[in-house]
């Protein structure tokens, strides 16, 4: 109850000033494929496609479905499926979380959780009626939408207004530096930055791609029969790019201690669900900090945080000092308070961590 009653504490002075998250990918779970057979006797074949997709967004690893220790599940993939059905010539089908996230942990398999980068996207169209930028809302964003929904990506696109239409051009789609861009899509408030021409010509659909993250560029090109096909295309690119950067690989992940100013109820929310890949647990609350054991990659860790609008502390720089000694919650909840009747005598302060420095973590708010 301490621990409750300190959290609600904390929280009433900052629970109406939470930053904005990166996005969260909705019916991750869900994948729709086109093309799908009816028959029965095609159904786990059908399936089995579903759970490729499924893989790939989860894991970032275009070979992740041919890892051995799945081939139980590939056998079988209604066994953690909760429900399929059919649209149109596509098939709809529903994975149990739990039953998928057991089983790719079991394959030694890492996995992307639904908090993921935003990307803002400049995407311009060229056939023979001329260029055109794709907008929110507009028809032509519907092939986008349903290639980022596929590869698990939270898509932004502009509002292709007459001011954004000025600075979508191909020259700015094709430069090495994204500056025009970059400040037309500060309202979007997205994490990273694509840049698309895409062109039909002979009835075929070819793109060049761009792509920034922080301080980091990628570029490629995709073809397809259609603007579904290269849309489809350039998302998985994109998608195998940032789970790279954002998904720790099997075995690259260490124990650490990870410590957060700026607490609230509403953020330590938040906080544990950023976390929830990490193998985390909650050790303690000290003076508006949050202290948690986690299991992860070092640098994967900081860019999921940063995603959270998290910034790190220079390792250099010690937190204040606490003032009195913290009371560390247990399972329990026992313990004795300072100044408690039958207390022994003041201790020496407890030190922050007993973890070496460099194994600590420590951001803010």
């Amino acid at each position: 109850m301490r621990l409750i009653a300190r959290m609600l504490a904390l929280s009433l002075p900052l629970l109406y000033s939470l930053p904005s998250l990166a996005a969260t990918v909705t019916d991750l779970y869900e994948v729709r494929e086109a093309g799908a057979s009816q028959q029965p006797d095609k159904r786990d074949a059908e399936l089995g496609r579903a759970l490729d997709t499924l893989v790939l967004r989860l894991t970032g690893k275009p070979d992740g479905s041919k890892n051995p220790d799945l081939a139980e599940v590939y056998k079988d993939p209604q066994q953690i499926v909760t429900q399929y059905g059919f649209e149109g010539d596509s098939i709809v089908v529903s994975f149990d979380p739990a039953s998928v996230d057991r089983a790719l942990r079991q394959a030694g398999m890492p996995i992307w959780s639904a908090n993921r980068p935003a990307v803002m996207t400049w995407w311009l169209n060229e056939d023979l009626n001329g260029t055109s930028l794709v907008g929110d809302g507009l028809a032509s964003a519907e092939p986008l939408s349903r290639a980022a929904q596929h590869r698990g990506l939270p898509l932004r696109l502009p509002l292709a207004d007459l001011s954004e239409q000025l600075v979508a051009t191909a020259e700015n789609l094709s430069a090495k530096s994204p500056d025009e861009l970059r400040s037309a899509s500060e309202r979007y408030s997205a994490d990273a930055l694509l840049a698309v021409q895409a062109r039909e010509a002979d009835g075929q659909w070819s793109a060049d791609w761009r792509l920034w993250v922080g301080s980091d560029s990628f570029n490629g090109s995709a073809q397809g029969a259609d603007q579904a096909a290269v849309a489809d295309s350039v998302m998985m690119a994109v998608s195998e790019l940032l789970a790279k950067r954002f998904v720790a690989a099997a075995g690259s992940s260490t124990d650490l201690t990870l410590e957060i100013e700026g607490a609230s109820l509403a953020r330590y929310a938040e906080v544990q669900r950023i976390l929830e890949p990490f193998e985390s647990s909650f050790i303690k609350v000290d003076n508006g900090r949050l202290v948690f054991k986690v299991k992860a990659n070092a640098e994967q860790l900081r860019s999921q945080l940063a995603l959270a609008q998290l910034q790190e502390i220079p390792a250099t720089a010690d937190p204040e000092p606490a003032q009195g000694n913290a009371q560390v919650p247990t399972e329990t909840g026992t313990g004795t308070e300072e100044g408690a009747p039958g207390s022994a005598t003041p201790q020496p302060p407890t030190p922050q961590s007993n973890v070496p420095k460099a194994n600590v973590l420590r951001f803010r708010w």
